[in-house]
């Protein structure tokens, strides 16, 4: 019964996960519509929609700001080592109102060209939904299995990658794998792949069913975790001074929230025409056009997906940053393909976007994974895990705390009774 009920709950979060990335995509396509023939029109729609979606957030869900990652790891602090089942608990991280508003807003992010993903409010909205829908069992998971359940469901969904959504529950949410204990085990697996490539060659267990990367894959690989480690470090390391440091920007953002969202889409405005208009939206098509050759050096990309995609988050509106992060890294492998010219524009690509993304969430299984299942070419299995391990202790040395659980931080201040808030509970949209 409680097994039926949970895949059931499951099922009913999958659906929900569909439903949202079909809203936000019908959301892009309106975008671009109206900016047929009026790209004048993009830019404006920056500046009143990202001060527009924060003021909403503040009135209706606070703690719909950002990605959500941080309310469900935090939310999932609550009862850790006491997880029994039948534990309610009302919290608005992880509340079906908060999701539904987190949904609809992201949305309108999206119609206003905002760079921001729905990953990880999926994850978010996933969480929330298994816990709704699982609220009236007694015994059987508790609450916070459900919501690392909830959330690595939520990055399968999103991106297709039920792999993928297994190492991030346990690299990310269940922080059941210890750090150390994670750079032991890739670069041990990494050492082991090259040795067996100098002394085996390329060779597949049951025959090669696809393209083989060579030795120029793991050196482009070394080259672009390093680049995009610093530059996915710095990133993370700008969100969190601003989302919880102590400093003059933060106050300034907290005192007058409207204003500082007003001038973040200023700043996401000129980086959408820095970038061509490449900075609007999530960046799927973009990174998807850099994969095929389509698109020029990257650099423009790179820099205006950089900047916009900081610009959303820090504002305090909802969004995610996975897929603009991946469009960002995808401009910087296409700019090295430029660069180096062993380098296989395809490959850096690749490399570039799972070098990025674990340097702005240092989650270098995750991120490997992420780009094994979505690009599905075995070839490069050896040289991602390189480059994201690269990319991990890069952005470390710039940012010592991984960027999730410093958020996760703030939001698991003390709740009044009721739950979080209206005025507090996490860092204010």
């Amino acid at each position: 019964m409680r097994t039926g009920a949970v895949v059931a709950a499951a099922v009913g979060a999958g659906a929900a996960a569909v439903g949202f990335a079909k809203l936000c995509d019908a959301a892009m396509e309106a975008h671009a519509r109206l900016l047929t023939g009026r790209s004048w029109l993009g830019p404006l729609l920056l500046v009143v929609g990202l001060p527009l979606c924060v003021a909403l957030t503040r009135r209706l869900a606070p703690a719909a700001a950002g990605s959500g990652i941080p309310q469900v790891i935090a939310a999932g602090e609550i009862g850790r080592g006491r997880d029994s089942g039948g534990e309610k608990i009302h919290d608005e991280r992880v509340s079906i109102r908060t999701a539904m508003i987190k949904v609809a807003l992201a949305a309108l992010l999206l119609l206003c060209g905002g760079s921001i993903g729905r990953e990880g409010p999926t994850v978010q909205v996933v969480a929330a939904v298994m816990v709704f829908l699982t609220g009236w069992l007694r015994g059987g998971p508790g609450r916070r299995t459900l919501l690392i359940a909830g959330g690595a469901a939520g990055v399968s969904a999103a991106f297709n990658t039920p792999i993928a959504g297994i190492v991030f529950a346990v690299e990310e949410l269940a922080r059941g794998f210890d750090k150390r204990a994670n750079t032991v085990v890739i670069l041990s697996v990494v050492s082991a792949g090259v040795a067996a490539y100098a002394l085996g060659g390329n060779y597949a267990y049951f025959g090669d069913m696809s393209g083989s990367a060579g030795w120029n894959a793991w050196v482009s690989a070394a080259l672009i975790g390093v680049g995009s480690g610093l530059m996915g470090g710095l990133f993370s390391r700008l969100m969190a001074a601003v989302l919880v440091g102590d400093n003059p920007v933060r106050r300034w953002k907290d005192g007058r929230p409207i204003i500082f969202a007003t001038v973040c889409g200023g700043v996401a405005a000129a980086a959408a025409l820095l970038s061509g208009g490449g900075a609007y939206g999530a960046g799927y098509a973009e990174a998807k056009s850099l994969l095929f050759g389509k698109f020029a050096s990257g650099w423009g990309l790179a820099a205006g997906k950089w900047i916009a995609t900081l610009a959303a988050p820090v504002s305090g509106a909802p969004g995610g940053i996975f897929a603009p992060s991946l469009a960002t890294g995808a401009g910087l492998g296409a700019l090295f393909s430029h660069m180096a010219p062993w380098a296989g524009s395809r490959e850096a690509v690749t490399l570039g976007m799972a070098g990025y993304l674990a340097g702005v969430v240092q989650a270098p299984l995750t991120s490997a994974v992420i780009l094994m299942e979505m690009t599905r070419d075995p070839g490069l299995v050896g040289p991602l895990m390189l480059c994201t391990l690269v990319a991990r202790r890069c952005s470390e040395a710039i940012a010592p705390v991984p960027l999730y659980h410093a958020l996760a931080r703030a939001w698991t201040r003390p709740r009044r009774r009721s739950g979080m808030a209206a005025s507090g509970g996490g860092p204010h949209p």
